[in-house]
């Protein structure tokens, strides 16, 4: 039956139907979906790991053991599942094992925009990029059958618009898989260098077998019209010029991006006048048509930058502006802020006034960097505020009283705690606060290890963040409830003068959470009201000042209190 599928809902169908035994991720946008669709369907296990490394050698595993396995994350947890996926390479599969990587050009939540198709190229891995819905859940359960005939693990790239697009797809039935029968075989699991050496020579030998699929794959098809244009093209690119120059203009559409089709390539360019590659990001395809002395126009004409569209295309190949309605209304902008509630408000406002050296992390906390609070002065990726603190303490040990680190209670988990290892192991003078508000909050409220319930909401074993600060030989760990300004400032004012490390963990659940059970919304009194604006100083999007007044709108606001904190008039109760 057709069913209208989000893009991640549709690879996660697949991965149902194809048998898929086997699932473990990290969440992060725009991948999140696949696993937590997965999830719904009994038949596969699936969890959240603590970061995409174990996530990817848990997937690993399982297919060594004879099972259709699956791991998910977006751009940049492949950079932390690096170091598995090129092994992985090189050691094959029992059952097939399929990856799939979202990545987010125009960085709609993201810290860069890195373009993951280089990945396929250095670890010599087949990747495959579907165009819509209907090829998400195909080209998914196509990725099993191609890593089980190979031997080796496949990648299916997503990109924003394809994961958060929705579109029909054609669904089937389950086809269950019994696990595949293991055999002992060192040299081909145990990746020493001798049994390495000898594994390269097969994966080299591979992509070359796989090259040879490719040329002649349905998946890489081509659309003759009007042979001036010729258009080479995978994923949302090939729906953008489809779109912009309908039969204006030949098509090549890649399904496989790595390994790349070249004789068809070669083929199809000697068919057009001018061929030009449409692509995000990097001149990934335009390098490898070039490398083979295919004449293609690309990055000349398209940005390296951002997002394509159909209006790009149009304007960047036929030269024209496509008719758009246009209104004279301005629509003020609205940055992103911490929710109304939001337990992380009253800890940036305390390091705002201590006006310290803040190292930051990835997360909603992030937001801490934004004006008024402005709390913020670094951030690198998933656990960098710890270590990076550690660095910058150890090169200006003078500053080292005036400087800490922030890092959500996942985020720890997922990359913080091996730096807390080396400030304890370095003896460093750094203090290093986790945000723990209970959930994985940014990408949509995933459970996480340190909150007691797995992918499933069912019970499960918790990190017990105090007692692990102090088994990696943290000797001073607090507890503060953040709402409470002037208990947060003592503390952190303790900390800050304290010698050696410590770790404060600021804890209340966020606003957003179900569970939490919030007080009535507080009121302005107009009267006692003097318009001093400091209740704005923590930048509460339920707080807003009209006719010259504060005012709270009660539809916003959780009662959580730290305006009442700020106001030195009693204006608010």
């Amino acid at each position: 039956m057709k069913e209208l599928l989000l893009g991640n809902a549709a690879v996660a169908r697949g991965l149902y139907e194809a048998g898929c035994r086997f699932a473990s991720s990290y969440p992060g946008t725009p991948s999140t979906e696949i696993t937590e669709e997965l999830s719904r369907y009994g038949e596969v296990f699936c969890e959240w790991a603590p970061n995409e490394k174990v996530a990817l050698e848990a997937a690993c595993g399982a297919s060594i053991a004879g099972a259709r396995s699956f791991c998910g994350m977006k751009h940049v947890g492949l950079n932390v599942a690096a170091d598995p996926l090129f092994t992985a390479s090189y050691v094959g599969v029992g059952g097939g094992l399929v990856i799939a990587v979202a990545d987010d050009p125009g960085m709609h939540s993201s810290q860069n925009e890195q373009d993951s198709r280089h990945y396929a190229l250095a670890s010599k891995t087949m990747m495959l990029e579907p165009a819509d819905s209907q090829e998400c859940l195909s080209f998914t359960k196509l990725a099993f059958e191609l890593s089980e005939r190979f031997d080796a693990p496949v990648i299916v790239r997503l990109t924003t618009r394809i994961s958060h697009s929705s579109g029909t797809a054609e669904t089937g039935e389950r086809v269950s898989r019994e696990l595949a029968a293991y055999e002992k075989n060192p040299g081909k699991y145990v990746m020493m260098p001798a049994m390495a050496r000898a594994r390269h020579s097969i994966v080299e030998k591979r992509l070359a077998e796989q090259a040879l699929w490719a040329e002649t794959a349905e998946l890489n098809n081509v659309e003759y019209f009007d042979k001036k244009i010729g258009v080479i093209a995978a994923g949302i690119c090939y729906q953008y010029a489809r779109e912009a120059l309908g039969e204006n203009a030949s098509y090549l559409k890649l399904g496989c991006v790595w390994p790349l089709p070249v004789e068809k390539i070669r083929a199809f360019a000697a068919q057009c006048e001018t061929v030009y590659v449409v692509e995000e990001l990097d001149d990934f395809i335009e390098t490898q048509c070039l490398k083979h002395g295919v004449k293609v126009t690309g990055k000349a004409l398209f940005s390296f930058e951002g997002e394509l569209s159909q209006k790009i295309v149009a304007e960047k190949i036929l030269g024209r502006t496509p008719p758009f309605l246009q209104t004279d209304i301005t629509v003020p902008g609205r940055p992103p802020v911490l929710c109304a509630g939001c337990p992380h408000r009253g800890l940036f406002y305390v390091l705002k006034k201590l006006k310290v050296y803040v190292s930051g992390d990835i997360g909603c906390y992030t937001l801490g960097a934004l004006a008024p609070l402005t709390a913020m002065d670094s951030c690198i990726c998933m656990g960098a505020s710890v270590s990076a603190l550690h660095g910058r303490n150890k090169a200006d040990p003078a500053n080292a009283g005036n400087s800490v680190a922030v890092i959500g209670d996942s985020t720890f988990v997922h990359s913080g705690i091996t730096g807390l290892v080396d400030i304890a192991y370095n003896n460093s003078d750094s203090v290093v606060i986790i945000l723990d508000n209970s959930i994985t909050g940014m990408t949509g409220h995933q459970n996480n290890p340190a909150n007691g319930l797995n992918i499933n909401g069912e019970p499960a074993a918790a990190v017990n963040l105090e007692k692990l600060a102090e088994a990696v030989g943290i000797r001073r760990v607090a507890v503060v409830d953040p709402f409470d300004l002037a208990e947060t400032e003592r503390v952190l004012r303790e900390e800050l003068a304290a010698e050696g490390p410590s770790v404060v963990i600021a804890r209340r659940p966020c606003a957003l959470l179900k569970s939490v059970r919030h007080l009535p919304p507080l009121k302005v009194d107009r009267d006692k009201c003097t318009a001093c604006r400091m209740c704005m100083r923590v930048g509460c999007p339920a707080i807003s000042f009209v006719d010259g007044k504060s005012s709270i709108d009660a539809v916003q606001c959780v009662g959580c209190g730290v305006c009442t904190q700020m106001c030195k008039f009693g204006a608010i109760g």
